[in-house]
């Protein structure tokens, strides 16, 4: 089986003035796309050949000798999620379970949104901030490079890339910027909510 480049579900414009369309002919078109050929041609006539995303992620987790599967088959994963968990005219406020969860556990949408703030920006150099439920509690992570929840047997509800070319293009070095708007502007909190 041939892992493809899932298509985005809204048009390369949708997102400015926050994301700008090239910044996703950069970051989907050829980052995200180059995950995919590499991962492709890594497991090429090998056992993970017809294997899902998952499974090739849980089966080269923590395997420093195929390090490189696992970079490409996590971010491939990775960026597909980070599409999903943002939306045209999204930031607004989560609803039903989803709330009264953060409200419970996290205190509140405001000290989710600082602490998912703080997990993007203490992430030195590249990686995540996340949203997960971690046994079975609401809990704000972080992770470098290519690293993801369900490796940590984590489920991921919501991310934000901060990866450099996430936003280079649209606010240079201003990360904090980014995921103002990130915050504000674009969280899908319908996905996020079914995620849970």
């Amino acid at each position: 089986m041939t892992i493809e480049l899932p298509a985005l579900p809204y048009a390369k414009n949708a997102l400015e003035p926050h994301i700008s369309e090239r910044t996703l002919d950069f970051h989907y078109g050829k980052h995200h796309q180059t995950y995919v050929a590499k991962l492709n041609e890594a497991i090429a006539d090998t056992p993970l050949e017809n294997k899902s995303l998952e499974d090739i992620i849980s089966q080269t987790a923590g395997d420093e000798n195929r390090i490189g599967v696992f970079n490409n088959a996590a971010q491939i994963w990775n960026h597909t999620f980070y599409w999903n968990c943002m939306k045209p005219g999204g930031g607004d406020a989560p609803s039903g379970e989803l709330a009264a969860r953060i409200d419970a556990e996290i205190g509140g949408v405001t000290s989710l949104n600082e602490a998912l703030k703080a997990a993007a920006l203490g992430r030195f150099g590249s990686g995540w901030a996340w949203l997960v439920e971690d046994q079975g509690k609401l809990a704000i992570t972080s992770t470098g490079n290519a690293d993801l929840p369900m490796a940590h047997g984590q489920k991921a509800l919501l991310t934000i890339d901060v990866w450099e070319h996430a936003y280079y293009l649209d606010y240079q070095n201003r990360r904090p910027d980014y995921v103002d708007a990130f915050l504000t502007h674009l969280i899908n909190w319908e996905f996020v909510a079914k995620n849970l």
